[in-house]
């Protein structure tokens, strides 16, 4: 089978794409290359396509089985950028690679977010639950979703896995997600620092249970006629951030926990503090999650990964690495400030192209 990968370069993708390889699929990358440069170390060699997924045509799909659509924004906007020029084309290529997949009678499916969520109460959200995005970058997946459930019907079913905030290990690493971050944090400086009260609560998900839940998305044969929707994780996982942070506490003996908003000079450099996050220190974005639907529809997915478990393995290699300040603080590893910079430095433009060489061609570090 011949799956396409979108985003392939990415955090997910990069370790992905080597999984679905060795799992026997024919497995083709294709990816922009703006984070083709952010290794904490070498990937394995993955076929990849340098083209920006707004140039995707029905000839680079003939041939393909299944694509597996990971390309788009990761995080909010860059503040000299209008929201518009960001998004837009991000929903724009999505929908027009899922009608291509809908003529050539492609397989599609969709990296969601239960960030769509939003806010929610004491009770776990369900696939069927009020959605209420907090972030453009959720609207977008909203709006994604919306598209593809437009285009359903008897001849494309496309699939929308909606991710747990995902942890763990891969090649190109984001310390801007809460779990790789605080884990980071805690080995290079021994110190954890929360930009909020910490009483948020989030769904968690290794990134290889991403995988796995891809894999079972490939083999699943549906054929509903409309949108097949998948919260993904595990009811476990669904935890506060303090929580987190008491956990990696205790994998990593003596590392202080301070707070942000107690003293702004904690981040300097501005990689950790969370433009959506209030000054106050709360966040308004707390939500769990149900995950009884994956069960019943994907029989054979099983999330293998607690959060303790990925914050030791990461605590390992971190240290096997010997993590640094400076390479935990490493711009590439935080997906706003690469974007910001590659922008500022007039390498791409305000709606996201290359203005100068292609990176097969040029160190973005």
């Amino acid at each position: 089978m011949k799956v396409l990968v979108t985003g392939s370069q990415g955090y997910l993708g990069s370790v992905l794409t080597d999984v679905l390889a060795k799992a026997g699929y024919d497995c083709i990358g294709w990816d922009t290359g703006f984070f083709r440069d952010s290794l904490l170390y070498q990937p394995p060699t993955t076929q990849t396509i340098f083209r920006d997924a707004r140039d995707i045509t029905d000839g680079d799909l003939r041939g393909i089985d299944v694509v597996v659509h990971l390309a788009g924004i990761s995080n909010d906007p860059m503040g000299k950028l209008d929201v518009a020029k960001v998004y837009d084309p991000t929903r724009a290529y999505s929908l027009k690679i899922a009608q291509m997949c809908k003529r050539l009678r492609v397989k599609f499916i969709f990296a969601s977010s239960c960030s769509i969520y939003g806010i929610g109460g004491d009770e776990r959200l369900t696939e069927a639950s009020r959605t209420s995005p907090q972030t453009f970058y959720s609207l977008n997946k909203q709006q994604i979703e919306e598209d593809l459930r437009n285009i359903s019907d008897q001849s494309f079913s496309p699939i929308a896995l909606r991710f747990a905030t995902v942890f763990g290990l891969s090649p190109r690493l984001r310390f801007d997600v809460v779990i790789n971050m605080l884990t980071g944090m805690a080995v290079s400086d021994g110190v954890i620092v929360l930009n909020s009260d910490g009483k948020a609560w989030r769904p968690n998900l290794h990134i290889k249970d991403v995988c796995s839940s891809v894999m079972r998305a490939i083999e699943l044969d549906y054929q509903g006629g409309d949108l097949l929707v998948l919260n993904v994780g595990s009811d476990e996982n669904n935890l506060q951030i303090i929580d987190i942070a008491r956990i990696i506490q205790r994998v990593v003996p003596g590392c202080d926990l301070k707070f942000l908003s107690e003293n702004p000079d904690l981040d300097k450099e501005g990689l950790i503090r969370d433009r959506k996050v209030k000054s106050a220190g709360g966040d308004s974005r707390t939500y769990q999650v149900s995950f009884e639907k994956i069960a019943e529809v994907l029989p054979g997915f099983k999330c293998e990964w607690s959060v303790e478990r990925g914050v030791i393995e990461m605590v390992e290699v971190f240290k096997t690495l010997s993590l640094t300040h400076e390479v935990f603080k490493r711009r590439g590893f935080y997906r706003l400030q690469q974007l910001e910079y590659l922008h500022s430095n007039d390498i791409i433009s305000d709606d996201l192209f290359w203005l100068k060489d292609h990176p097969t061609g040029q160190s973005l570090t």
